[in-house]
């Protein structure tokens, strides 16, 4: 499953915002209609399905990944909510891009406006933020599935409608399904891989059948499928980028926009939804504008000036520095820090292993004693962050000390194939004592670089064999983050290896990351406390040469592939954290990030027109169940 992104410090918020959140990701989804039969999937592989448990099933109010959900069939409202939250009021927002040129979020062709599938767009389930990962109906009032999870049926409320008051029906969901399988992102097409076919068998009733039963997250990623109206798309392209106003069934509608500038959502006050219990005390603002600016510096002078009214510092500096003066110390701005229990992910310099430099496990790990966190963290962060050691970090998915006696079961069956560091190492980030001085780390990195066949000749690094001068790019688009990077280069340096820094713009780096078109960029690889599906995206060898994938890095290993699929067929919790504890230590053991850092808190800043519930979710500010005093 995968998660919001933590906002650590980072420039990739530009490329997740439009292709990583499944709570906020769009789908690509043009078809053509003699592709399918309204009522059956498309099925172009050769797989049958399993044999299915006959057992007599119950229709449920919600499922849980493992174990039980936590509320009850007759809950009124998530915990982490006000069900008495006052409706009403505007909010505006901002979004620091270049632009937007699109309210088609479901194709990879242009960048979508901030909000457009997640205010416009209702799924069958929705997650509580307050558990793992479980799934609660929305459009489906009941989910159906047998024991072994070798298919799900969703039970859709006949009160269920779209924006025009049509209902919402079983053909609007394998509508929608076999579009994203089609003519969708790759990502998806791997997510919902295991699907068999889909099938309408009730009046408001969708089957899906699985390939087999060894995905037990499937029938609840399901869940998250947005439902589109397959009579509004009936008479137009998919395929194509658009601002033309889209149909929606979510609690928002478009209400006006500035193309690249501003976008205005206003309050469907004829949302079928409202008075769900997984919709209480949720979508309280009357309006929701988004306000566009191209420099991080500028946004928050706006937001300090009062040209809106919340926001999520990414910025250590900002934080320790610009927070302050009299708007603050007379409360009429409020500053918190929110604490939260979500895997904050790997945040990093990605290696492009696609590359041939970046190709030998050696040379990556000789540049990260380049990188001197400790440094960075004491003179440009004010000491606020810890060093990045796990993929699944602040976590109890993280890999730590030596493997355990059940992960040993698993790496034995590897031994070979494997680096055999896995079983004696603790893989630990380099370390410095914050002084600068790295010269003892540059020997190490120097070591390596010469083990893997570089030697440095009139203070240049050169490959022994063709004689090609060591130098790569570093591609970003938010300045901001060039005052970090500097020093890494000038280590780089020392060792005779030229680092040039690329700055473009947000479109331009969401191209060229969608091709794959960089050597090294900044990302963070979020992740969730249920892994599962997602992780196909990122650490697939299929997806080495897909556009459009989350393998920045070009993994391509069998036995990555193996664990992955290990992890998606977990049968209970235990199971998952140790293997993906297992997948941690080997993606570690071939150094294909240089770890950053992570902080285990949100830094928010509001205007105190703003209210939010006494009670945030594990996961972290939930912005929809907030509200204004203004009324």
């Amino acid at each position: 499953m995968t998660s919001m992104q933590h906002p650590s410090t980072t420039h990739s918020n530009a490329l997740n915002a439009v292709i990583t959140s499944i709570k906020l990701a769009g789908f690509s989804l043009f078809m053509s209609l003699s592709l399918a039969s309204p009522t059956q999937a498309i099925n172009s592989d050769s797989h049958q399905a399993v044999m299915k448990d006959t057992t007599p099933t119950t229709p449920k109010h919600g499922v849980a990944m493992h174990g039980d959900v936590k509320y009850p069939a007759d809950f009124t409202h998530f915990d982490y909510v006000n069900p008495y939250a006052p409706k009403g009021g505007t909010v505006r927002r901002s979004v620091v891009s270049n632009s937007y040129d699109s309210f088609h979020p479901f194709v990879l062709k242009g960048v979508p406006a901030a909000g457009v599938s997640h205010y416009l767009y209702d799924t069958l389930t929705v997650q509580s933020e307050d558990e793992a990962f479980s799934q609660y109906g929305l459009i489906a009032e009941k989910i159906e599935m047998p024991a072994d999870r070798s298919w799900v049926t969703f039970h859709i409320n006949p009160k269920a409608r779209f924006q025009d008051n049509h209902p919402i029906l079983p053909e609007d969901v394998i509508f929608t399904f076999n579009s994203l399988i089609e003519h969708g992102a790759p990502f998806y097409k791997a997510y919902y891989g295991d699907v068999l076919n889909v099938s309408k068998t009730g009046q408001y009733q969708v089957r899906f059948d699985f390939k087999n039963n060894k995905n037990r997250e499937l029938p609840l990623i399901l869940g998250q499928l947005p439902v589109l109206p397959e009579h509004y798309w009936a008479s137009r392209d998919f395929s194509k980028s658009t601002l033309e106003t889209p149909l929606g069934s979510g609690p928002y509608k478009i209400d006006s926009f500035n193309t690249g500038r501003s976008i205005s959502y206003k309050r469907n006050p004829n949302y079928w939804a409202k008075d769900l219990p997984v919709n209480k005390g949720l979508y309280n603002f009357d309006e929701i504008i988004f306000e566009y600016y191209g420099d991080q510096t500028i946004a928050l002078e706006a937001f300090k000036a009062g040209e809106y009214d919340f926001i999520v510092e990414n910025i250590a500096k900002n934080w320790a520095t610009s927070y302050s003066g009299d708007k603050f110390n007379n409360g009429l701005i409020v500053k918190e820090e929110v604490e939260h229990e979500q895997p904050v992910g790997m945040q990093g310099f990605i290696f492009n292993t696609r590359k041939d430099i970046f190709k030998d496990p050696k040379v990556r790990e000789a540049l990260s004693y380049a990188f001197d966190f400790e440094w960075t963290n004491k003179q440009l962060f004010f000491g606020q962050y810890k060093r990045t050691n796990s993929y699944f970090e602040n976590s109890e998915l993280a890999s730590s000390g030596l493997p355990s006696k059940e992960e040993l079961a698993i790496l034995n069956t590897f031994r070979g194939q494997i680096p055999d560091s896995v079983f004696t190492t603790v893989n630990q980030a380099p370390k410095t004592d914050g002084s600068g001085k790295v010269r003892k780390n540059l020997r190490t990195a120097l070591k390596l670089l010469k083990e893997a066949g570089w030697t440095v000749k009139n203070k240049q690094l050169v490959n022994e064999k063709t004689s090609q001068p060591f130098k790569f790019e570093i591609l970003l688009y938010q300045k901001s983050f060039e005052r970090i990077i500097h020093p890494f280069t000038k280590n780089l340096s020392t060792l005779g290896i030229q680092a040039d820094i690329r700055l473009v713009d947000t479109n331009q780096y969401i191209g060229r990351v969608r091709e794959y078109d960089y050597d090294m960029f900044i990302m963070t690889l979020s992740q969730s406390n249920s892994p599962g599906n997602e992780q196909r995206d990122y650490w697939y060898s299929t997806n080495t040469t897909t556009p459009g994938t989350r393998n920045y890095i070009g993994v391509s290993d069998p036995v990555v592939d193996q664990l992955v699929d290990m992890i998606i067929a977990a049968p209970d919790r235990e199971s998952l954290v140790t293997r993906t504890r297992v997948l941690d230590r080997i993606l570690l053991s071939y150094h294909y990030v240089i770890p950053q850092w992570h902080l285990p808190k949100q830094r928010i800043a509001y205007w105190k027109r703003l209210s939010h519930p006494k009670v945030f979710p594990k996961a972290g500010v939930d912005f929809d169940t907030w509200w204004t005093n203004d009324q």
